[in-house]
């Protein structure tokens, strides 16, 4: 017996989740632990969901996720769009909706680098004229 799975990979900032989905009850699990145990509100857990939501999937697959790398934010961003790319693999019919709602596209937004000379990424010293 062939036991279906379909395995994607989300990002996010720097981030990265590992997402596994399987057909089942809508179990999901993040690093051996529920969504509720392992992010602090419900509006980080809301949004990891979203693409479960918008394609009516949340009671008949079982999600597993392995994140890691930076915050909250970050790591339910990442698993979004893991859980995104993978219900697309499920179906491709999926990917038209998902689309839509802009859940297909990587969030390539991410911290500016430091510049020699400034406090920060542009934050430059303070002048003195004298």
């Amino acid at each position: 017996m062939d036991k279906v799975e379909y395995k994607a990979l989300g990002r996010r900032k720097s981030s990265i989740a590992k997402v596994l989905l399987t057909p089942g009850t809508g179990k999901i699990t993040i690093n051996g632990r529920t969504p509720q145990e392992y992010f602090p509100n419900a509006l980080i857990i809301q949004d990891m969901q979203q693409p479960l939501v918008i394609t009516d999937s949340i009671k008949s697959f079982d999600v597993k996720v392995k994140v890691t790398g930076g915050g909250f934010r970050g790591q339910a961003g990442a698993v979004r769009l893991g859980i995104a790319r993978a219900l697309v693999s499920v179906n491709v019919d999926n990917k038209t909706i998902l689309k839509k709602k802009k859940m297909m596209t990587r969030d390539s937004r991410a911290k500016e680098r430091k510049k020699y000379g400034k406090y920060g990424a542009r934050r430059s010293p303070q002048f003195t004229k004298r």
